[in-house]
């Protein structure tokens, strides 16, 4: 079951960002919801929210190291954890993936996910990799300190 979730999950992020350079690059922003929710292109050269800007070949080491240390974790604590954190472990693995493939393949991580606010805050552009990134950290974050991701 784990590895369906982390295949259907970098399935999901490469198709969409394939979707989003076929229809979106060159062209203007699809709007879904008028004034909150749009597909935008972005090449996004840096990390989360456009941060540390050119830094490749540091990314692409970050995440070959986090991806690493996640595998050694899992293997060595596969009997005492639950299935929730488990599964939030793949989301996590399965979302820098699919940025580290783009990081490859282009030399930058394809964003196409738009959303504003009434109050005029643009929230940074991102994709299906750095929600389920997100989700998954904040799932992981909450078991730990409520100490909920035990047998």
């Amino acid at each position: 079951m784990y590895y369906i979730i982390f295949v259907l999950i970098i399935l999901l992020d490469q198709l969409t960002k394939y979707g989003a350079i076929k229809y979106l690059k060159g062209n203007q922003p699809l709007v879904i919801i008028e004034d909150f929710l749009e597909f935008s292109y972005v090449e996004n050269f840096g990390a989360a929210f456009g941060i540390l800007q050119n830094r490749r070949v540091f990314f692409v080491l970050v995440t070959i190291i986090v991806i690493v240390l996640i595998l050694f974790f899992l293997k060595r604590n596969i009997y005492c954890l639950n299935k929730s954190i488990k599964i939030s472990l793949v989301m996590l693995m399965a979302g820098a993936i699919g940025n580290l493939i783009d990081r490859v393949r282009f030399g930058y991580v394809v964003d196409f996910i738009s959303v504003k606010f009434r109050n005029g805050y643009e929230f940074p552009v991102f994709n299906i990799a750095d929600s389920f990134i997100v989700i998954s950290t904040i799932l992981i974050v909450y078991m730990v300190l409520f100490d909920k991701y035990r047998v």
